[in-house]
């Protein structure tokens, strides 16, 4: 026959929750000392009834065993509020950062003519110097921006120039080699002629141009 499953509830009656707290008590009395002796575990049961009576139990010192567990808890407790206190500060510099870039946010609004109706006289002048100065570095930065590259443009001219020069001497230079070449091959050509055997020893060679035939 099987085992009937009793549900998990308070028991109403008086009588009957106290013979089972009773039996329940020993039962679990009796497996701790099994587990203690079967497996060397330090134990310690504590437990106050419905009535407010105590009634424990303890593999070996009941105050031993409490003085482990409160050491075993403090070393636990420790790097919880080591994280606690590097939250805190977290929390702190976040603090601070977040009123910096606040700070930091109003000032360039300001540099830029908002948000004045704020400030005061002391402030509204100190603006201003500020606001001059900051016009001075820029037009500062413009004019060195403006010389580097009219130096740029400068450097890029000559350049330009050099090499158009280099240009025209090449070009001036092949024209002369040219005129030199085509004086020399006719050179060449009129002493051919001038040598050449089959032209009799009175013929005349030069050019007449212009002249009629004779008759």
């Amino acid at each position: 026959m099987t085992r009937q499953k009793i549900e998990i509830k308070k028991i109403d009656n008086i009588t009957a929750r106290q013979v089972t707290f009773s039996k329940r008590r020993r039962g679990l009395f009796k497996k701790a000392h099994e587990l203690s002796t079967l497996c060397d575990a330090q134990i310690a049961l504590i437990v106050f009834s419905s009535t407010g009576k105590l009634l424990d139990y303890c593999s070996s010192s009941m105050q031993e065993v409490i003085e482990r567990h409160k050491s075993q808890l403090q070393n636990q407790e420790k790097p919880s509020q080591q994280s606690h206190l590097q939250l805190e500060c977290e929390k702190k510099a976040c603090t601070l950062l977040s009123k910096e870039l606040e700070e930091k946010t109003t000032a360039l609004r300001q540099m830029k003519g908002e948000e004045l109706e704020k400030l005061n006289l002391e402030e509204l002048k100190l603006l201003e110097k500020l606001v001059h100065t900051s016009l001075r570095r820029v037009i500062e930065t413009k004019d060195e921006s403006i010389l580097k590259e009219i130096n740029y443009l400068q450097k890029k001219a000559d350049q330009l120039q050099e090499e158009n020069h280099k240009l025209k001497m090449s070009s001036r230079n092949e024209v002369q080699r040219d005129v030199v070449e085509q004086g020399q091959l006719s050179e060449s050509t009129a002493t051919g002629i001038c040598n050449s055997p089959d032209l009799p020893e009175d013929h005349d060679v030069s050019l007449k141009l212009g002249l009629p035939f004779p008759n």
